[in-house]
């Protein structure tokens, strides 16, 4: 088994972080929230060599879900996640999308696999337990890999800020739950990827995150 590493093509206007995570040494991996631009994420997994075993979801915004049926499509893989609470919004994605202008390269999301709560779900020897993270979206799920104290956290929490909460679904007072009693709990070293920007690690977070204070 080789390290865990990860990948990141910011794609669309809303600059989103579409992640590849892949094993370094064998080369195989899965593709996380690719929210469109598919050509772009299809030429960073062949330029890479990466064998995509499958397609996760963190959440059913527009930003991180668009692209998933195309993709799925295109590398005939299934589409796990996120909690069954994001179906609606993965159902309305193509009427997101005409409100936002970009109802071209969007698709409704139906995935193959919802997850739960303490679920876990793996690619070669990674091994990842989802954690349900309510609050930015109802069915938000975050992937933690407690080997290499590595989470993505998609729109849960953000280097010196935290998730909207202002979408339907929205609920700032479970999102603030959802980092101090599922994510921060984990350990200061714990680095994480996010959906937008720059990653970085719970206890800076937890030290100066204004949102935490």
């Amino acid at each position: 088994m080789g390290q865990l590493r990860a990948g990141i093509i910011t794609v669309t206007p809303f600059q989103q972080n579409c992640a590849i995570l892949f094993d370094e040494a064998e080369k195989k991996g899965v593709v996380v929230d690719p929210g469109g631009e598919v050509e772009r994420i299809r030429e960073a997994i062949d330029a890479n060599g990466i064998g995509v075993e499958a397609i996760w979801i963190t959440h059913g915004h527009i930003d991180h879900a668009g692209g998933a049926m195309d993709l799925k499509d295109a590398l005939g893989v299934e589409i796990i996640g996120p909690h069954k609470a994001d179906e609606p919004l993965l159902s309305n994605l193509e009427a997101q999308a005409l409100h936002f202008g970009v109802a071209d390269s969007v698709r409704n999301c139906v995935p193959d696999r919802f997850l739960e709560e303490g679920e876990t779900v793996s690619f070669g020897a990674h091994t990842f337990r989802v954690l349900h993270c309510p609050g930015h979206a109802p069915g938000h799920v975050v992937f933690y890999n407690e080997a290499a104290k590595f989470a993505h956290v998609g729109d849960v929490l953000f280097h010196g800020s935290i998730g909207r909460t202002d979408l339907p679904g929205g609920d700032h007072a479970a999102l603030i739950r959802s980092i101090r009693e599922k994510l921060l709990p984990l350990g200061d070293e714990v680095g994480f990827l996010c959906g937008h920007g720059p990653g970085g690690r719970f206890g800076e977070e937890r030290r100066t995150n204004p949102f935490l204070a």
